[in-house]
C-alpha cells in the first residue's frame, strides 16, 4: 500500500521528498506491477518518484491496472455489491511485488482499495502499508477536537435539506458522545457546504477546517460556529 502526496490536482506541488519518507519512495521505485485508482495519475506520480530513484522499467512498460469505476465510485465493501479483486492480484500470486496506490494519501483510507487489500488477505498475499500522509489524521490532529473517539463519514448530501438534516444528526451525536465527526468535500462544493455548516450548526459547536494539507499555502483553523459567523462568515467560499 503506497501512499501518495496530498497535492493531487493542486496548481503547485510540494517537493516530493518534503512530504514522503525516503524508504517509501525507494520501495515504490522498485515496483513494476500496480493496482490503482487512475492510471494516468499513477504514471505522473511514478515520474516524480523517478526523479529521485530509478524505476525498474520505462513508464510505458509498467503494468498498471485500474480498479473498476464501480469499485471506487460506489464503494467496494458493502454486502452483495462487494467487488472481488482477486483477479487483479495475479502478478502477486506469480511472485511479483505489487503496489496499491490512489490519487492522494493512503489507499483504502477515504480512498478506494479496500477490496484489493481484502483479496490479498484471502489469497495469503502479505500486506504492507508504507508510511506516508493520511489527510484525515493530519486534520484531526490539528483540530483540537477529540482524537480518542472519532468517525469519518465521507461526503455529506448535496441537497441542502438533506445536508442540513445530516449535519444536525452528526452534531447531536457529537454532543451526546463527544465523538469527532470528520467529512470531506470537493473544492467546487466548498461554498455550499460552508454556508450549510454556518446555517445548520449550533453556535457553541466547534468547527475545524483544514485545507492544502502538507502544502505551504495550507492551513488549519478551529473555533466555534459563533466565532466563525462573526469573524469569517465567507471564509473558504
Amino acid at each position: 500500500m503506497v501512499p501518495a502526496p496530498l497535492d493531487f490536482g493542486c496548481t503547485q506541488q510540494a517537493p516530493l521528498t518534503d512530504v514522503m519518507p525516503d524508504l517509501t519512495l525507494r520501495q515504490a521505485s522498485a515496483l513494476q506491477h500496480w493496482v490503482c485508482e487512475n492510471a494516468k495519475t499513477t504514471r505522473a506520480y511514478l515520474k516524480r518518484v523517478q526523479a529521485h530513484y530509478p524505476l525498474p522499467c520505462a513508464l510505458p512498460d509498467m503494468h498498471i491496472t485500474e480498479l473498476p469505476r464501480e469499485a471506487h465510485k460506489k464503494g467496494d465493501h458493502i454486502g452483495a455489491s462487494s467487488f472481488d479483486a482477486k483477479p487483479l492480484l495475479s502478478a502477486a500470486l506469480a511472485g511479483h511485488d505489487m503496489g496499491l496506490v490512489s490519487e492522494a494519501g493512503m489507499p483504502a483510507v477515504a480512498d478506494p482499495g479496500s477490496s484489493v487489500v481484502r483479496a490479498a488477505h484471502e489469497l495469503g498475499v502479505p500486506v504492507l502499508p508504507l508510511v506516508g500522509p493520511v489527510s484525515l489524521l493530519l486534520a484531526l490532529a490539528a483540530s483540537g477536537l477529540n482524537g480518542q473517539n472519532f468517525a469519518f463519514v465521507g461526503y455529506l448530501p448535496q441537497d441542502p435539506a438533506e445536508r442540513k438534516k445530516r449535519l444536525q444528526t452528526l452534531e447531536q451525536l457529537a454532543q451526546k458522545t463527544g465523538q469527532t465527526q470528520l467529512f470531506i468535500e470537493t473544492p467546487f462544493r466548498n461554498a455550499a457546504l460552508w454556508r450549510g455548516l454556518l446555517e445548520s450548526l449550533q453556535p457553541s459547536t466547534r468547527l475545524a477546517v483544514s485545507y492544502g494539507i502538507s502544502l505551504p499555502e495550507g492551513g488549519h483553523f478551529s473555533q466555534t460556529v459563533k466565532a466563525w459567523r462573526q469573524r469569517h462568515p465567507t471564509a473558504w467560499t
